[in-house]
Formats: structure tokens, sequence, C-alpha cells
């Protein structure tokens, strides 16, 4: 049996690249499928359907001196088109499975999920916690923003995306690997009470306990739990074709431990893959480590 909560998984990607400011993260869906992402699912028994990529404009004008927030209008509109995508795909009883695109597109995938499950979970593993705002950004890139969207809070018309009163609630969210927060976000993060498990955590206390009590938050009075994974969770000699590295992330095998054990609890009931730029990238060694990390989370194993 698979532990995963859905046998059927629908794919479905989004080449979006402007909610950060460097090209080539829109080429991340194409990428991943080619690194043998359906043969992969397929061998572990799921039934795939791939729903292919959604509409994204691809050339826009570069943003005005002073803009607070770059391409507001076109990440809006891709992320609501996400959310009802996303939305439909769970009421035909499938697992969504969304590839990135820049880490923008969480707020159109959570706002999806929360159209059937009310009360979510979320996993944010992350070299950043994106909880910036119009107000605390300094770069204006919106992919900093996704997880405040998702809580709440933020530009009305992010918020507002599958509606404002769909959205998660802080005590259900933890972030995992973080090790580049900005002064804003560490005064959000500790005013809304949201559990961060540092890499500091995961050096002192080992990926088993961080995941175990991580996975104790997010599935406490929960219907079903979230993935929302960026790339640069991991060190960038992991990972290096992703748009905002940081050194000193989670290895290879933390990252596939924690999502092992992810398989292993039952709890997801959606998943999305993010930030992997083929432009930045050396021998599409990032799409490949995504690609193992999603074999991982839908339960392959080494034995």
């Amino acid at each position: 049996m698979n532990a995963v909560k859905n046998n059927n998984i629908s794919i479905i990607g989004v080449p979006l690249q402007y909610g950060a400011d460097r090209k080539g993260v829109d080429l991340g869906p194409d990428a991943i499928r080619g690194a043998n992402l359906h043969e992969r699912l397929r061998t572990l028994g799921f039934n795939i359907e791939d729903t292919g990529d959604l509409d994204v404009q691809r050339r826009l004008e570069t943003p005005k001196e002073g803009e607070k927030l770059k391409h507001l209008q076109e990440i809006v509109r891709v992320n609501t088109e996400l959310c009802d995508k996303v939305s439909a795909e769970m009421a035909r009883g499938q697992f969504p499975l969304v590839l990135g695109g820049d880490h923008s597109i969480a707020i159109g995938t959570i706002k999806g999920v929360l159209q059937h499950v009310k009360r979510l979970g979320v996993i944010w593993f992350d070299a950043h916690t994106d909880v910036n705002t119009h107000e605390t950004t300094f770069s204006g890139n919106i992919h900093g923003m996704s997880l405040a969207a998702a809580l709440g809070y933020g530009h009305p018309d992010l918020v507002g995306i599958g509606g404002a009163e769909n959205k998660l609630r802080p005590e259900n969210v933890v972030i995992i690997g973080a090790r580049s927060i900005d002064p804003g976000e560490r005064a959000f993060l500790k005013e809304k009470g949201i559990r961060v498990f540092t890499m500091h955590d995961i050096d002192r206390n080992g990926m088993k306990q961080v995941m175990e009590e991580a996975m104790e938050i997010v599935s406490n009075g929960t219907d079903g739990v979230h993935l929302s994974l960026d790339l640069d969770g991991m060190d960038p000699f992991e990972a290096p074709g992703v748009g905002t590295p940081v050194t000193g992330g989670m290895s290879y095998r933390e990252s596939h431990f924690a999502m092992e054990m992810l398989f292993e609890r039952n709890i997801l009931v959606s998943a999305e893959f993010v930030e992997v730029n083929p432009m930045l990238d050396q021998h599409n060694k990032t799409a490949m480590a995504a690609v193992e990390l999603i074999g991982s989370v839908f339960g392959e194993r080494i034995l």
C-alpha cells in the first residue's frame, strides 16, 4: 500500500519566474520532468496525469524604479489560475504535485488546497522563511512573501487569491532548513509564533528529532499536510541550480531522510517542488535531486 494518502497524482507545471530576480527558473518544470519524474512515480505504483503547464506571459516590462512589488499583476493572475487548477484536481480525487517556477507559486497551490482542506498543516523546506510583506521587503521579489500571503498577511491582491478567509494558521506551519532571515521576517516569525527549525537545530538535534517535532506540529488538529520544498533548502553543493543559494544547507541524505519520514507518517495531501533553475545548474544536478526527493516522499527506498 502507498503511504501517501492518494494513489492518483496530477502533475501541474508553473513556469513562473517573475517572483524571483533571476532568469531561468521558468525552465524548472520541464527540467524536473526531463529527469525521469514520470517513470520514477509509475515504478512506485502511482497513476500519473500530467496536466501540462499553466500559461505564463513570457515577456513582461521591466519593473519601474521604486516599484514596491515586482510583476504583481501577472503573479496574481497565474496564482489565481493555479489555485483554481489545484482545487479542480483535488475535487477529482487527485493528489496535486506542483512543479515550479519560483516560490511565489506556493500562494496559488496552498490556496487551492485550502478550498478542500480547511485546517491545513504546512512543512516549508527552505533556506529562507518567505514571510516578507510589501512593508518589509528589501527586494520587491514576491517569492520572498509567499508564506506570509498564505497566512493572510501582505498585499491584499496576494492575500485575496482563493478568498482572503482561506488562510493558514501560524500554529500549523513549520519551516525547516532556514539560514537566511531578514530583520522584518524575524519580527514576524516571533510575533506569530511560527516554529522555525534552522540549520543550527538540525546540526544540534539531527534530522530525525527535527522531523518528529515538525510532523507533530503540522498534524496536530489538521486535516492534512502540504509540503512546500524549495531546492535551496539543500546545500548549494547538492543543488547548485537555484536562484538564491545559501551555503551551509541540508545534505543530500538529511533531505532524503526527511522525505522518507514524511512518507512513513502518511500525512501529505499535496506537494510542490520549486526554484529549480537549469540556467544556473550543473549537468541537471538540481533537477535530478528534485526528482530523487520526490521519489523518497512517495515511498522510494534504498532496499
